[in-house]
């Protein structure tokens, strides 16, 4: 990659990068196209921003009304490689005039394989590994606790405090906020253990990474037992959660002990993997090398597609036909994927995403000086956040935080809030990005926090 301008011009259609406001925003064709959904569509499927969006690229999206926002989403972790890359339409388009769908559990095809053979290559660790592919990071993990339950023939599945895995019914149990994603779905399935996790913000006191994986560790093995568990699941920085960075030292040492004790270590790395954070995953920041991987979001520029990639022998455990699924690996998501690892290492866009967290941390904490109600800067590469706090500097306050997301909203900018207690607003920019529209999305947000209270 030369520079911030060559890869922008990969990032998708030829839309102007640049913010630009005709209507107020959601503007009158957006709106009169959310009443259309209200009608049609299921209340329970929420929308952050009510905008209709008609072309997207590089950095910005382009509404029903002509307006052009500013995306600080990627569609949550998404569109790493931009909306519509040439290496992914082109392959896209190739795939779907061949054939769309045969189902590669009744006559294969090279795609599948192709893009196992590439995720065996890129994630962790040089040993052989071999990977399933499905259609959503909720199904990853499930099956990556099959797996782990087959290999190890144990029962228990061990999490974390502020953990998000996703929406199915096990996944749910391992998820920790209950609203929205757990109210009123229950029971869920049983043994499932949470411990606490290393959050560096709420500790009473500071406590290191490996004393915070300690009492983690000392909570599994007196609440359930070493011999028991079947897998530990983390996420190596929490996404839902937070944007929560465990204490450096803290992912060593758990990995350290699930491997003295054949437990199976789970890396979720759905949100943080494929060059969000600066690295092609998470995990290599410390060189943890999981077990089992599971990987969705950034993997496939937009389509529908998951993986459980992991050591060649725990993957074999399952007997034949125990892993699978009609659109799993579907051909036209996998030619997709294709072409979003070929962007990525074509353009280096692991590079990409420290040199826009450099600058997103330089912005942050400059306003974290100005406004004491930033009461943490954190995350790493291209996944950023601050939680907002009170006037105490540690209350969590989500009504400041939805404040600040819906001002961003008016003035262009799309933006997202997290964390277990709603007070925490997150950017996830596509890697291809230009700087100058990051700058001027920071503008706007600089003047969220001078114009609400």
């Amino acid at each position: 990659m030369s520079d911030a301008a060559d890869v922008t011009r990969h990032g998708g259609p030829e839309l102007p990068q640049e913010r630009r406001l005709v209507t107020e925003i959601p503007g009158p064709v957006s709106t009169a196209k959310f009443a259309r959904r209200d009608q049609h569509v299921a209340a329970g499927v929420g929308t952050t921003l009510p905008v209709f969006v008609e072309a997207a690229g590089g950095g910005v999206l382009v509404d029903a009304d002509g307006n052009s926002l500013i995306d600080l989403a990627s569609g949550i972790a998404v569109t790493s490689v931009g909306n519509s890359a040439p290496e992914v339409t082109s392959r896209v388009v190739e795939q779907a005039q061949a054939f769309t769908h045969t189902c590669f559990m009744v006559t294969p095809y090279d795609g599948y394989v192709d893009v196992c053979e590439r995720l065996a290559h890129l994630t962790p660790g040089t040993h052989p590994k071999k990977s399933a592919l499905l259609n959503s990071g909720a199904e990853a993990v499930e099956n990556a606790v099959k797996v782990a339950r087959s290999f190890t023939g144990r029962d228990a599945v061990a999490v974390f405090d502020h953990a998000y895995h996703g929406r199915t019914n096990l996944t749910m149990a391992m998820t920790a906020k209950s609203m929205p994603y757990k109210h009123g779905f229950g029971p869920f399935a049983n043994e499932v253990y949470r411990a606490p996790v290393s959050y560096p913000f709420r500790e009473p006191a500071p406590v290191s990474g490996e004393e915070a994986a300690d009492r983690a560790i000392d909570v599994l093995e007196k609440q359930v037992g070493a011999a028991n568990l079947a897998c530990v699941v983390i996420e190596p920085i929490l996404g839902e959660g937070g944007f929560v960075v465990p204490a450096p030292g803290f992912l060593p040492r758990l990995r350290e002990w699930t491997e003295r004790h054949g437990i199976v270590f789970v890396a979720d790395e759905i949100q943080t993997g494929f060059c969000r954070t600066g690295d092609w995953f998470a995990c290599d920041h410390e060189g943890v090398v999981p077990d089992l991987v599971t990987t969705a979001k950034g993997i496939a520029g937009g389509f529908p597609l998951a993986a459980v990639t992991g050591r060649a022998d725990v993957m074999d455990a399952v007997h034949v036909g125990g892993l699978g699924g009609t659109y799993g690996g579907n051909p036209v998501a996998c030619a997709a994927a294709l072409g979003a690892m070929e962007a990525m290492e074509k353009h280096d866009l692991a590079a990409r995403a420290r040199a826009l967290g450099e600058t997103m941390t330089r912005r942050l904490t400059a306003l974290a000086e100005e406004y004491p109600v930033i009461g943490d800067v954190r995350g790493r590469g291209a996944m950023m956040a601050v939680e907002i706090v009170g006037a105490d500097g540690h209350t969590p306050d989500a009504v400041r935080a939805g404040s600040l997301s819906a001002y961003c909203h008016a003035q262009g900018v799309v933006t997202l809030t997290c964390g277990t207690y709603g007070n925490v607003l997150r950017f996830l920019p596509p890697l291809v990005m230009p700087d100058h529209l990051l700058e001027e999305a920071f503008d706007v947000l600089a003047d969220a926090f001078a114009s609400t209270t």
